[in-house]
């Protein structure tokens, strides 16, 4: 299993994620993501940068680790043929070294530029976006008359040598059904055994990266980090569905009023217990999943958690897990 590490943009500034990159592939993880937001979650996170300078930044202070968006939406705030134009200028300055995840996208960021369309009417969107990015990063001159959108003599002039590598965030079987035959690697964020082998059987076999994430608020104090965690990562136990309907951080603080301590600590492991982090993490690899990201919550403990996963949990991760870095 590949590990890697989070830049978790609703929490950071541009010039800290671009530093706690260079941090991550220094401490040996083996790829990076990065979220794509117009808004935090809850205002106490107090950042969103725009992702794609961070991640153009970040290709150029390292040399290893893969990078990836985790996710973006392809079909409200971006038009899908800027999107593929913006993934393969990333494949350019990265060597080849990144992934295009996408998603249908949530409330919080894409109500910006207009109306939020009904989850059905997203996931057309998404797979005629998917259509066109495609398309482009193959190297097609695209014309395009979609329900949803139109493409007119578009091509990417400044394509990788290696072709960008797409992956779809998918929550259950009809998500599956509609993305695996379209994309190369899943993405998700439970270890549910199920999703993985549903996406292997719409494949035709086990193809491809499956790619998790799993939040975590590393520290020397539990309580310290509980209570952190429960400031700004409350709303993460609602689940995707009520979590891509709410409009703001506003709206996110209101639903989570009745979300105790207690229910974040059972959602996300919090202090400095490192044995609970490795079998959380040995959850998503009973799964079958290829690759996880770790989420540490809360920008005030990034140096010191990438200190500490350096010396003894990556280590410990790769032990349990029987693998080396890098190893799939």
């Amino acid at each position: 299993m590949k590990l890697g590490y989070t830049l978790m943009t609703e929490q950071s500034g541009p010039r800290e994620l671009v530093r706690y990159a260079q941090g991550a592939e220094a401490a040996g993880f083996d790829f990076e993501v990065s979220s794509d937001h117009y808004f935090p979650w809850l205002a106490s996170q107090g950042h969103s940068p725009y992702a794609w300078s961070v991640l153009g930044a970040v290709a150029q202070v390292t040399e290893r680790v893969e990078l990836m968006t985790y996710v973006t939406c392809p079909t409200r705030r971006y038009h899908p043929a800027v999107v593929a134009q913006k993934a393969a200028t990333m494949g350019v300055l990265s060597e080849g070294r990144f992934t295009l995840g996408l998603g249908s996208g949530e409330n919080l960021n894409e109500h910006v530029v207009g109306a939020w369309p009904a989850v059905e009417v997203r996931q057309d969107m998404l797979v005629e976006a998917i259509a066109i990015i495609s398309e482009l990063l193959d190297g097609a001159i695209l014309d395009f008359q979609g329900e949803h959108f139109q493409v007119h003599n578009a091509r990417l002039w400044d394509l990788p040598d290696e072709r960008v590598r797409i992956a779809a965030a998918v929550s259950g079987e009809r998500g599956i059904d509609r993305f695996a035959p379209l994309v190369d690697d899943m993405v998700a964020v439970a270890p549910e055994a199920t999703l993985v082998e549903a996406w292997d059987a719409a494949r035709g076999g086990s193809t491809g990266r499956k790619i998790g994430q799993l939040p975590i608020c590393w520290g020397p104090d539990e309580a310290e980090a509980l209570a952190l965690a429960h400031d700004q990562f409350r709303w993460s136990p609602h689940g995707w569905r009520v979590n891509a309907e709410l409009p703001g951080p506003v709206a996110f603080a209101q639903a989570t009023t009745t979300v105790r301590p207690e229910d974040v600590a059972e959602a996300i492991a919090c202090g400095p217990d490192l044995e609970r982090i490795v079998e959380n993490v040995k959850a998503y690899a009973d799964a079958g999943f290829t690759d996880l990201a770790l989420l540490q919550v809360g920008d005030q403990r990034q140096e010191e958690f990438l200190e500490v996963a350096e010396a003894e949990l990556l280590p410990r991760l790769r032990e349990a897990l029987g693998t080396d870095g890098g190893d799939a």
